[in-house]
């Protein structure tokens, strides 16, 4: 079985540094410590490790950075990318409707297990410049955007998972 590719930043529940970082909730973004180029090198950075690491998301505390924001990478209906960068992420509102659907996570590489999810969220945050955004999302994008606010409020996808197994070639 291939051992799943780690970015050297990434942070791991499997060790103790990772997961004390990963059970913690992370502290709000503020803009005003951070300057523009510092926030494009951040969102080129984490871009760059998600992808190297071949996920469609990934957090702040994932590399070991106690800030509220994430990246995310998911197919959009027009069979292209859409990226978002998020900051001070809030789950506004959850459907009542459910779908389980098996999650994997870059902080516990060659695991997976099935997790129910809202399958529609109203999300609100901040972009890269410190603006509100409001996102509807629904499908795979819902359930990207509950699994990184989960990160950011110290909870991963195994404590939601029914079943947790390895990795199938």
């Amino acid at each position: 079985m291939p051992t799943p590719h780690v970015p050297p930043e990434m942070m791991l529940i499997a060790d103790k540094k990772g997961e004390k970082i990963l059970r913690k909730k992370t502290a709000a973004f503020d803009f005003s410590r951070f300057t523009p180029k510092d926030i494009r090198d951040l969102v080129a950075r984490m871009r760059r490790i998600m992808r190297e690491a071949n996920g469609i998301g990934l957090s702040a505390n994932q590399i070991g950075l106690d800030l509220k924001m994430f990246v995310a990478e998911v197919p959009d209906a027009q069979g292209g990318l859409k990226f978002y960068a998020i900051f001070n992420p809030e789950l506004e509102k959850a459907s009542k409707e459910t779908v389980i659907a098996e999650e994997g996570c870059l902080s516990i590489p060659g695991k997976f297990g099935d997790v129910g999810r809202a399958q529609q969220v109203t999300l609100k945050g901040q972009d890269r410049n410190g603006r509100p955004v409001k996102i509807k999302a629904w499908g795979l994008l819902a359930r990207v955007f509950q699994h990184e606010c989960d990160h950011l409020n110290g909870t991963v996808f195994t404590d939601h998972a029914k079943k947790v197994h390895d990795e199938t070639v």
